[in-house]
């Protein structure tokens, strides 16, 4: 099972989630990382309810097989589907939505398979042991 850092977070919310120096730190640890990725002034910007940590197209490329980009806008999805090793997906609260790689984004609380569906802050409900992989916050808190 994959374990992915939404934002970069492993252990509980950061202030620094989603900033390139906290995805380098955790993709170090060994965790693949959800990043919210927004095209805007004719670049790339990371950050979740706005551009705020600018990045380029060689960072996320450097990085593509263990990074999942949340595209943020429209722009940025268009942008990203333009690079086959970049894995992205578009989503807001759909149960689940499709990645470019062809796995299965769930939103939190739905059903999965272990062949390709990744868990998205799973609550106490779900068999994680049904899911290809696990995304979430902190992972401290759930049973592996």
């Amino acid at each position: 099972m994959i374990k992915i850092a939404h934002r970069g977070n492993i252990a509980g919310i950061s202030e620094h989630e989603n900033a390139p120096a906290y995805i380098d730190e955790t993709l170090l640890k060994g965790y693949e990382v959800e990043i919210d990725v927004w095209f805007h002034n004719d670049g790339l910007w990371l950050g979740h309810t706005s551009p705020t940590y600018m990045t380029d197209y060689d960072w996320i490329q450097q990085r593509a097989d263990r990074l999942w980009c949340h595209a943020k806008n429209f722009e940025a999805l268009d942008y990203l589907l333009g690079f086959p090793r970049i894995n992205c997906f578009w989503h807001q609260e759909d149960n689940y939505t499709v990645t470019s790689k062809n796995f299965i984004w769930a939103y939190p609380g739905w059903e999965g398979s272990a062949t390709r569906t990744i868990a998205v802050k799973p609550n106490g409900t779900l068999k994680l042991a049904e899911f290809y992989g696990i995304c979430t916050d902190d992972f401290s808190k759930l049973e592996l």
